[in-house]
């Protein structure tokens, strides 16, 4: 095939396309499957309704290098008064001599190419149980060319004592990462886990990361993912959630920064009594570009969810929100909440929100909702009335609108740490 021939998607993988994997049959095997897939898919275009908004030329027409594994300091990234167990990862690539784990009966925590090497059940069971033959490119392309990422289980009945942070970091210019997470909540256990996305240096990176969750019967699982990306960056990120009888899944995601930020968030509730909780606050600047697309799948009765997400919108900024909740002919007795809030600084700032609901039970207590506005004038007036300056008013209300999307954290330091952040963003 001359380069002529070549097409945007072949060029985009040639990259990959050199990464030898050193793994046993099986895992190879849901490599290849994965290949099947992906050959059949193409980027999408701006007829493609999932992507209607979100223009993937920015990220597809540059050109990418193989990120390396390298020693990165990683104190600036620490949470302040957080005691957690600490997994680095950078440019794809688990970071041992970085990472701090304190051995505890009944969970493992490790990277997953080791969790793969030694066949770990979880690992063999859950891994790509999910993610297969979704009709999307940018999950296929991570199914089949993902390097490397951590592995965390918790045994039946077991408690982690300790909330366990994953560190991932991308440094270089023009640099592709693809890591994988993958978090099994055994019956009765409970686990909090914490992500934070950083670039370190460089430019035009793209780091395109799936992350799969099994929460089991009576588990319950905390996901806290925190992107703070830099203007010129670029991100698609998969969550794929499984959860099981009285299960609890909460997700709380926090998006400060990146020239384009793609979140899909999948959640196939398949048994009765679970609880779903997804919150979300992202704070556009500049040109950024951030987009949540959410789906609830209610696949069974007796079940709850609740969504909220906020956005803020300055300079030329961009959000996007599609949410959609499926709720099944089985999943009678549904509670679905879902509510999508934003506040445009600037005439230039858009947000496109969709919040969608597909019912096909009959008795459900139902609700979706948008907003989008500016700040509110009148409560302004009443604000300066007291004494207190428009600057200072205007940062009140914007505080107190993003704080309100995130209360469900329930690590107090993150919580802080997020407090700060957008502080920071509006001071």
């Amino acid at each position: 095939m001359t380069t002529a021939e070549l097409t945007k998607k072949d060029i985009f993988l040639e990259t990959l396309s050199t990464l030898d994997f050193n793994e046993t049959e099986h895992f190879l095997a849901l490599r290849k499957n994965a290949m099947k897939e992906l050959e059949s898919l193409e980027f999408p275009t701006s007829k493609t309704e999932y992507w209607k908004y979100t223009r993937v030329g920015k990220i597809i027409n540059n050109k990418y290098e193989l990120g390396i594994s390298k020693e990165v300091d990683v104190q600036p990234y620490l949470i302040e008064n957080l005691d957690a167990n600490i997994l680095v990862v950078v440019n794809g690539f688990y970071q041992a001599s970085l990472s701090k784990i304190d051995s505890e009966s009944g969970i493992t925590i490790t990277s997953l190419s080791y969790a793969k090497k030694q066949e770990l059940e979880g690992v063999k069971t859950h891994f790509n149980q999910f993610t297969q033959d979704k009709s999307e490119i940018f999950l296929a392309i991570n199914n089949v060319y993902h390097t490397d990422g951590i592995y965390i289980e918790v045994e039946k009945n077991t408690q982690s004592t300790k909330p366990i942070h994953i560190i991932n970091i991308t440094t270089g210019d023009n640099i592709l990462s693809q890591s994988r997470n993958l978090v099994v909540a055994n019956v009765g256990s409970e686990v909090k886990v914490i992500e934070s996305f950083i670039n370190e240096e460089g430019s035009a990176n793209f780091l395109n990361h799936v992350s799969e969750f099994f929460v089991a019967e009576n588990a319950k699982v905390e996901y806290n993912k925190i992107q703070d990306k830099k203007e010129n960056n670029y991100s698609v990120t998969t969550e794929q959630v499984y959860q099981e009888a009285n299960s609890n899944f909460t997700i709380n995601t926090a998006t400060f920064n990146g020239a384009l930020v793609r979140n899909n968030l999948n959640i196939e509730v398949d048994a009765s009594n679970c609880e779903t909780n997804l919150s979300g606050l992202y704070l556009g600047q500049n040109k950024d570009h951030i987009d949540n697309h959410t789906v609830v799948d209610h696949k069974k009765p007796h079940c709850n969810s609740n969504e909220v997400y906020k956005g803020v919108l300055d300079d030329e900024s961009t959000g996007v929100f599609n949410g959609k909740v499926y709720v099944r002919q089985d999943a009678q007795i549904t509670n679905a909440f879902q509510q999508n809030n934003n506040i445009l600084l600037t005439d230039n700032a858009s947000v496109n929100s969709k919040p969608e609901l597909e019912i096909y039970a009959d008795d459900v207590k139902c609700s979706h909702g948008s907003t989008t506005g500016q700040i509110d004038e009148e409560a302004i007036f009443y604000l300066q009335s007291r004494g207190i300056s428009k600057r200072g008013a205007m940062k009140l209300m914007i505080n107190a609108f993003a704080k309100d999307a995130l209360e469900r954290i329930s690590i107090e330091p993150l919580q802080e740490y997020i407090d700060q952040k957008i502080e920071e963003r509006f001071a």
